[in-house]
């Protein structure tokens, strides 16, 4: 069995947010594979099916970001299932938005629910990285990832997370090597332009490296739940 988590806060308040993106994905994947409606367990809402006849378990967290990791954590428990297939999507800040790529274990980087995560099952988890862009300068991060999709997100937004399904499908029916090898390629240097190629992101720096200050409070956010901010 996989167990495929998405990171994201409970609540109508938060469906339309940045840091839902882990959630979208996984609503994605159900949908295509006709897995019906989710039922809560374990802290979860959860939802068990098969994609190209592998089983799997799609997991939506209700304990608001910061503590995505013990229903998690219980989930991989209860199910028996290695940590080699567990896939988590969450947002990246580090990302431009659209992009996607695909990794195995590396540090938070200041992301609070992939901090909870560590300290309940572990960091060589697989994670699907779904690009957000970082905030304008005058915008703090904690208000930027619980914001609304501007216009121009929300009408990408339907392809992005087409693509964030394709590369759960990818490492499921592929297998992680091959799933990292299609979603994780860099641009080419433009001999025209004089371009650069993007930074690789192999590195745990480049893994959602959100700023101190959005990891020790949140505090730009007061009316957001504690567990919500990261």
């Amino acid at each position: 069995m996989w167990l495929v988590v998405g990171l994201g806060n409970p609540g109508a308040k938060y469906e339309e947010t940045r840091h839902n993106a882990g959630f979208l994905v996984v609503d994605e994947v159900a949908r295509r594979w006709g897995m019906g409606s989710g039922r809560s367990h374990l802290g979860a809402s959860t939802i068990r099916g098969t994609v190209a006849r592998s089983a799997v378990l799609l997991a939506k967290p209700q304990t608001y970001m910061n503590r995505s990791g013990e229903p998690a954590g219980a989930l991989q428990r209860f199910h028996d299932v290695p940590l080699e297939r567990v896939v988590v999507v969450h947002d990246d800040l580090d990302l431009p938005f659209g992009s996607l790529r695909i990794k195995r274990g590396g540090g938070h980087g200041g992301h609070n629910g992939l901090r909870d995560l560590h300290g309940h099952i572990g960091a060589e988890f697989l994670r699907v990285r779904f690009g957000i862009s970082r905030p304008p300068a005058d915008l703090d991060a904690a208000d930027y990832v619980l914001g609304r999709w501007d216009d121009g997100e929300r009408q990408a937004l339907p392809l992005v997370v087409d693509r964030g399904a394709d590369a759960v499908e990818a490492i499921i029916t592929d297998g992680p090597t091959v799933a990292m090898n299609a979603f994780n390629v860099r641009p080419r240097r433009s001999k025209a332009s004089g371009e650069e190629s993007a930074p690789s992101d192999d590195s745990d720096a480049s893994a959602t490296a959100e700023p101190a200050a959005v990891v020790q409070d949140g505090a730009s956010n007061p009316t957001a739940p504690e567990g919500a901010r990261s």
